[in-house]
Protein backbone atom coordinates (compact mmCIF):
# COMPACT_ATOMS: atom_id res chain seq x y z
CA UNK A 1 0.00 0.00 0.00
CA UNK A 2 3.13 2.31 0.61
CA UNK A 3 4.33 2.02 -2.89
CA UNK A 4 0.48 2.77 -4.56
CA UNK A 5 0.43 6.14 -3.00
CA UNK A 6 3.43 7.63 -4.86
CA UNK A 7 2.71 4.81 -8.01
CA UNK A 8 -0.56 7.38 -8.12
CA UNK A 9 0.85 10.78 -7.39
CA UNK A 10 3.41 10.31 -10.17
CA UNK A 11 0.33 9.23 -12.29
CA UNK A 12 -1.56 12.27 -11.60
CA UNK A 13 1.57 14.50 -11.85
CA UNK A 14 2.18 12.97 -15.36
CA UNK A 15 -1.62 13.71 -16.41
CA UNK A 16 -1.74 17.27 -15.10
CA UNK A 17 1.05 18.37 -16.59
CA UNK A 18 0.45 16.83 -19.84
CA UNK A 19 -4.00 18.48 -19.69
CA UNK A 20 -2.89 21.87 -20.66
CA UNK A 21 -0.72 20.99 -24.22
CA UNK A 22 -3.46 18.59 -25.16
CA UNK A 23 -6.09 21.29 -24.29
CA UNK A 24 -3.82 24.18 -25.32
CA UNK A 25 -3.15 22.14 -29.01
CA UNK A 26 -6.89 21.41 -29.44
CA UNK A 27 -7.78 24.96 -28.95
CA UNK A 28 -4.72 26.56 -31.24
CA UNK A 29 -6.22 23.69 -33.75
CA UNK A 30 -9.88 25.02 -33.35
CA UNK A 31 -8.96 28.55 -33.52
CA UNK A 32 -6.48 27.59 -36.44
CA UNK A 33 -9.90 26.63 -38.61
CA UNK A 34 -11.26 29.90 -37.95
CA UNK A 35 -8.38 31.75 -39.28
CA UNK A 36 -8.32 29.01 -42.12
CA UNK A 37 -12.37 29.90 -43.15
CA UNK A 38 -11.82 33.80 -42.10
CA UNK A 39 -8.18 34.15 -44.37
CA UNK A 40 -9.93 32.38 -46.90
CA UNK A 41 -7.36 29.80 -47.74
CA UNK A 42 -10.27 27.89 -48.48
CA UNK A 43 -10.27 29.83 -52.01
CA UNK A 44 -7.72 27.98 -53.41
CA UNK A 45 -7.22 24.79 -49.98
CA UNK A 46 -10.66 23.67 -49.97
CA UNK A 47 -12.46 23.11 -46.84
CA UNK A 48 -10.60 19.96 -46.64
CA UNK A 49 -7.20 21.12 -47.61
CA UNK A 50 -7.07 18.75 -50.64
CA UNK A 51 -6.04 22.03 -53.03
CA UNK A 52 -7.21 21.98 -56.18
CA UNK A 53 -8.24 24.87 -59.10
CA UNK A 54 -9.19 27.91 -57.32
CA UNK A 55 -9.28 31.72 -57.78
CA UNK A 56 -5.84 31.88 -57.28
CA UNK A 57 -4.21 28.82 -59.58
CA UNK A 58 -3.98 25.46 -58.64
CA UNK A 59 -3.23 25.52 -55.12
CA UNK A 60 -1.28 22.59 -53.80
CA UNK A 61 -2.68 19.73 -51.21
CA UNK A 62 -2.45 20.74 -47.48
CA UNK A 63 -3.77 16.46 -47.36
CA UNK A 64 -0.56 15.33 -49.29
CA UNK A 65 2.15 18.10 -48.21
CA UNK A 66 5.56 16.89 -46.53
CA UNK A 67 6.17 20.17 -45.20
CA UNK A 68 6.73 20.30 -41.13
CA UNK A 69 5.08 23.06 -38.55
CA UNK A 70 8.15 25.58 -39.25
CA UNK A 71 7.86 25.72 -42.83
CA UNK A 72 3.92 25.82 -43.08
CA UNK A 73 4.45 29.32 -40.97
CA UNK A 74 7.04 30.24 -43.30
CA UNK A 75 5.03 29.43 -46.59
CA UNK A 76 1.90 31.45 -44.69
CA UNK A 77 4.14 33.62 -43.21
CA UNK A 78 6.27 34.64 -46.67
CA UNK A 79 3.85 33.06 -49.22
CA UNK A 80 6.33 31.17 -52.04
CA UNK A 81 7.47 34.08 -54.77
CA UNK A 82 6.59 33.44 -58.23
CA UNK A 83 3.03 30.99 -57.67
CA UNK A 84 -0.01 32.29 -55.81
CA UNK A 85 0.44 31.65 -53.05
CA UNK A 86 0.27 34.79 -51.14
CA UNK A 87 2.27 36.19 -47.59
CA UNK A 88 0.12 36.65 -44.69
CA UNK A 89 2.37 38.79 -42.65
CA UNK A 90 2.54 42.97 -42.85
CA UNK A 91 5.41 44.21 -44.58
CA UNK A 92 6.58 40.78 -45.60
CA UNK A 93 8.64 42.04 -48.16
CA UNK A 94 9.17 45.77 -46.85
CA UNK A 95 11.41 48.49 -49.02
CA UNK A 96 12.02 49.88 -45.58
CA UNK A 97 15.80 49.92 -45.06
CA UNK A 98 14.79 50.07 -41.01
CA UNK A 99 12.14 46.86 -41.19
CA UNK A 100 12.91 43.48 -40.32
CA UNK A 101 13.15 40.97 -43.14
CA UNK A 102 11.57 38.19 -42.14
CA UNK A 103 10.29 36.40 -45.73
CA UNK A 104 13.99 34.75 -47.37
CA UNK A 105 15.97 38.11 -46.46
CA UNK A 106 13.95 39.89 -49.42
CA UNK A 107 12.94 43.04 -50.03
CA UNK A 108 10.25 43.75 -52.39
CA UNK A 109 12.98 45.37 -54.54
CA UNK A 110 15.17 43.27 -54.19
CA UNK A 111 12.40 40.19 -55.92
CA UNK A 112 12.24 42.94 -58.98
CA UNK A 113 9.67 41.11 -61.54
CA UNK A 114 8.96 38.35 -59.41
CA UNK A 115 5.26 38.25 -58.57
CA UNK A 116 4.55 38.21 -55.01
CA UNK A 117 0.84 37.82 -53.96
CA UNK A 118 -0.51 39.41 -51.51
CA UNK A 119 -2.89 38.16 -49.02
CA UNK A 120 -6.27 40.39 -48.86
CA UNK A 121 -6.19 40.30 -45.03
CA UNK A 122 -2.91 40.21 -43.04
CA UNK A 123 -2.43 37.35 -39.95
CA UNK A 124 -0.42 38.08 -36.55
CA UNK A 125 2.59 35.72 -35.63
CA UNK A 126 -0.32 33.84 -33.19
CA UNK A 127 -2.85 33.48 -35.92
CA UNK A 128 -0.18 31.86 -38.64
CA UNK A 129 1.38 29.75 -35.67
CA UNK A 130 -2.90 28.11 -35.16
CA UNK A 131 -3.14 27.68 -38.79
CA UNK A 132 -0.22 25.15 -39.29
CA UNK A 133 -1.33 23.40 -35.77
CA UNK A 134 -4.88 23.02 -37.67
CA UNK A 135 -3.04 21.43 -40.78
CA UNK A 136 -0.73 19.45 -39.06
CA UNK A 137 -3.79 18.27 -37.00
CA UNK A 138 -6.55 17.63 -39.00
CA UNK A 139 -5.44 17.93 -42.69
CA UNK A 140 -1.81 16.48 -43.13
CA UNK A 141 -2.40 12.61 -43.79
CA UNK A 142 -5.88 12.83 -44.38
CA UNK A 143 -7.29 10.43 -47.04
CA UNK A 144 -10.21 11.52 -48.79
CA UNK A 145 -12.98 14.25 -46.86
CA UNK A 146 -15.48 12.58 -44.72
CA UNK A 147 -18.92 13.45 -43.35
CA UNK A 148 -17.51 14.12 -40.10
CA UNK A 149 -14.49 16.31 -41.16
CA UNK A 150 -17.04 18.46 -43.57
CA UNK A 151 -19.27 18.87 -40.17
CA UNK A 152 -16.87 19.27 -38.21
CA UNK A 153 -15.44 22.34 -40.58
CA UNK A 154 -18.91 23.37 -41.67
CA UNK A 155 -21.27 22.28 -38.56
CA UNK A 156 -24.53 20.52 -38.65
CA UNK A 157 -26.97 23.02 -39.90
CA UNK A 158 -24.62 23.61 -43.01
CA UNK A 159 -25.70 22.03 -46.73
CA UNK A 160 -22.27 21.96 -47.47
CA UNK A 161 -21.71 18.24 -46.70
CA UNK A 162 -24.72 16.81 -48.34
CA UNK A 163 -22.79 15.21 -50.81
CA UNK A 164 -21.02 12.92 -48.29
CA UNK A 165 -24.22 12.00 -46.76
CA UNK A 166 -25.01 9.65 -49.85
CA UNK A 167 -22.55 7.48 -49.43
CA UNK A 168 -20.88 7.36 -52.77
CA UNK A 169 -16.95 7.72 -52.65
CA UNK A 170 -16.10 11.56 -52.62
CA UNK A 171 -12.97 11.86 -54.78
CA UNK A 172 -10.90 14.70 -54.49
CA UNK A 173 -9.00 16.57 -57.56
CA UNK A 174 -5.94 15.27 -58.05
CA UNK A 175 -3.07 18.37 -57.60
CA UNK A 176 0.04 18.36 -56.85
CA UNK A 177 1.53 17.81 -53.59
CA UNK A 178 4.00 20.67 -51.56
CA UNK A 179 7.33 19.14 -51.32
Amino acid sequence: MKLIAPACALVAAAVIAWLPSAFGDDREASEGRAIYARANCVGCHKWHGGGGGGYGGAALSLRATQLEKKEIVETVTCGRPGTGMPYFMRDAYSDDASARHPCYGLTKRELGDVHVAEATIFLQPAEIEAVAAYVLTTIKGKGEPTLQECLAFFGDASRACEIYKTGAPHKMPTPATTN
